[in-house]
């Protein structure tokens, strides 16, 4: 039996390597509903030949009988677009996605310009990991066009600018989208950056029908490569010249003024929203020698905003590093606004190293204050300050190369060890935070050097196509062969869940174990006498020495013998002395078994001692105090010149 062809986006696979190219079916209907053009593609779709269409209604080529109902929809527009079921020479029936262009003929007289495009089933514009990393955090207007300059992907400012969804553009060329001389030129501009794979300044009419072309907008043709730098598709960015202008515009084309207002302040408000947005997540992932890190966040292709979707990565005493992904409950300003809150409370709390329950609870005490301000102010109370957010906090410890999580309502995070297999930590289920009174609690776990720690938001795994156990299936076997770079793995990975744009917010943090191993860190026990600290200075010089770090010892000394005298005068037994060499920083630790807190304070000019931590504090970089179940460690960072 003859395979039907479908359009783009419908009944598609995930390679790009089968199946028929696709094409555009074109034909024009006159302003009294006469077929007047014919393409042969469109002979190829229908299996109509020219001479048994056109001169005949257009209306007979239906289907069903909606053929008054499409002429009422057209009556004083410019463009027109839905779905249609038609009816094929062979009597098969046939629904597809069509756009209609209103224009003048070459005798002045009106038209309309009909384009689908079509795809075989096994051809899909999918899978492309260049496409989807292109979309990530763009606050402007894009798209990428396959090399045959067909569209692949549109983000929302590009649904925005032509107030068209990108299932309504897929699988057309950019003329056949907004026919226009401009887009003419910039579809030839395409073309050169395929040949040459170099970028094109282009000025595309990126305009809803009836936009006067005069007001263009600037744009950047750029290639997208592959690993093997082959060009594979090409990135349309664009900037409207007159944001305002475009706004002004719209209001007559919706023949509601009301109801074009409603889609400036909606746009103008997912554009503050994405900026705020932005500004809150990391710009950069901090440097640290204990995870090799890669990040993703996609926004939802929904119209409801952006949603509160976060994630941190945090340098900790002791080499350790934190990894935290949450999600705040609803969308729009206000759930950015509370994501950058808790954000900025974890970074807090971190600071003062709490294990991941204790941080965690800190975190649920805090939204239950944030909903209680904020529940005089009308939002909804189910949501107010935060209620219901998800959180998961990780801390890894590339000595011990052990991990501790916590979670709360989150999803568990993924392992892929080195050998191969993927699993989920079982980590204990803690409640959404903003509820009280009820606990967290962590899970401890050894991961190998070289495991895969994977966390993310529930977005990643809620695809319109699939259910959970589906995407989780897809989620590992693309975390079952790794790449060597975790970028890479980042990209797999959203190419192997996600075949549309997301209907949640999805962030990702993907990160690859390393260890600090024992020709790295030197550790003594040391006994409580005040005798022992020429003993612990001779320790840090030597093992100076071993590490070639002779330009650090007089501080390194100085920092010691002030921690070890301190644990001596001030804390319990035992004690013990650990220096870690990290790249370019040495870290200095002292532990105690007693709980008390140091405290810094300036000594007055008479007093024999309390000099000590602020000595410390003046040496270090950075310095601070770590508790633990038993006791302390109170620890010192210095930077090392670059090359040792």
């Amino acid at each position: 039996m003859e395979r039907l062809p479908t359009p783009p986006g419908e009944g598609q696979g995930e390679a790009r390597d089968a199946g028929e190219p696709p094409y555009t079916a074109t034909a024009t209907i006159d302003d009294q509903g006469f077929v007047t053009g014919w393409s042969e593609e469109a002979r190829r779709l229908l299996g109509y030949a020219p001479a048994q269409v056109v001169g005949f209604p257009a209306a007979q080529l239906l289907a069903d009988d909606v053929g008054e109902q499409v002429r009422r929809a057209a009556a004083g527009q410019e463009r027109l677009n839905g779905t249609v079921t038609l009816r094929r020479g062979d009597g098969h029936r046939l629904r597809l996605g069509l756009l209609a262009h209103h224009r003048r003929g070459s005798g002045g007289a009106g038209e309309w310009l009909v384009v689908c495009a079509v795809a075989d089933p096994a051809y899909t514009f999918r899978g492309e990991a260049p496409a989807e990393r292109t979309f990530l955090q763009a606050p402007c207007a894009m798209a990428v066009f396959d090399t045959d300059l067909r569209l692949m992907r549109a983000n929302a400012g590009m649904e925005d600018a032509l107030s068209l969804e990108e299932r309504q553009m897929l699988g057309l060329r950019l003329p056949e989208i907004a026919p226009c001389p401009a887009n003419d030129e910039a579809e030839g501009k395409m073309r050169l950056v395929v040949k040459t794979g170099q970028s094109q300044q282009v000025k595309p009419c990126l305009h809803p029908a009836g936009i006067s072309a005069g007001h263009s907008c600037s744009a950047t043709l750029a290639p997208l490569r592959d690993p093997d730098g082959q060009v594979r598709a090409v990135c349309l960015a664009a900037h409207h010249e007159s944001q305002g202008y475009l706004a002004q515009e719209r209001t007559p084309l919706l023949n509601d003024a009301d109801v074009g207002t409603a889609v400036d302040i909606a746009t103008r408000a997912r554009t503050t929203t994405m900026t705020l947005q932005n500004s809150l997540l990391p710009q950069t992932l901090p440097d640290q020698a204990a995870l090799e890190v890669a990040s993703r966040y996609l926004p939802a292709a929904t119209r409801a905003g952006l949603g509160g979707d976060w994630f941190d990565v945090i340098p900790l005493s002791g080499a350790r590093v934190a990894l935290v992904v949450g999600d705040v409950v609803g969308h729009g300003i206000r759930a950015s606004a509370t994501m950058g809150r808790l954000r900025t409370a974890v970074r807090t709390l971190a600071e003062v190293d709490l294990p991941p329950d204790e941080l965690l609870t800190h975190l649920d005490d805090l939204v239950l204050h944030l909903s209680a301000e904020e529940g005089g102010t009308g939002s909804t109370p189910e949501t107010a300050g935060g209620i219901g957010t998800t959180c998961l906090y990780a801390v890894y410890d590339p000595v011990s190369r052990r991990c501790t999580l916590a979670r709360a309502g989150h999803p568990p995070p993924a392992v892929a060890a080195p050998n191969g297999t993927v699993y989920l930590l079982d980590v204990p289920a803690g409640p959404p935070l903003g509820l009280g009174g009820l606990p967290f609690e962590t899970l401890e776990t050894e991961l190998p050097e070289g495991s895969l720690l994977v966390l993310y938001t529930d977005g990643l795994l809620q695809p319109r196509e699939h259910d959970i156990d589906e995407a989780l299936d897809n989620m590992f076997t693309a975390l079952a062969r790794p790449a060597t770079q975790v970028e890479t793995v980042c990209d797999s990975v959203l190419a192997a869940v996600l075949t549309h744009r997301p209907d949640d917010d999805v962030a990702l943090l993907i990160a690859r174990t390393r260890a600090l191993h024992a020709d790295k860190v030197a550790v003594w026990n040391l006994a409580s006498d005040p005798a022992i600290v020429a003993q612990a200075r001779r320790h840090t010089t030597d093992q100076l020495a071993a590490w070639r770090l002779d330009d650090a010892t007089l501080i390194a000394e100085l920092i010691v013998s002030e921690l070890v005298t301190n644990a001596i005068r001030y804390g319990r037994p035992p004690i013990q002395l650990r220096l870690i060499h990290e790249d370019n920083t040495l870290i200095s630790e002292v532990f105690d078994s007693s709980s008390t807190a140091p405290h810094l304070r300036r000594a007055r000019l008479f007093d024999e001692g309390g000099r000590g931590l602020l000595m410390v504090a003046q040496l270090a970089h950075r310095w601070g105090t770590r508790h633990g179940p038993l006791g302390k460690t109170i620890w010192a960072e210095q930077f090392l010149a670059a090359g040792t």
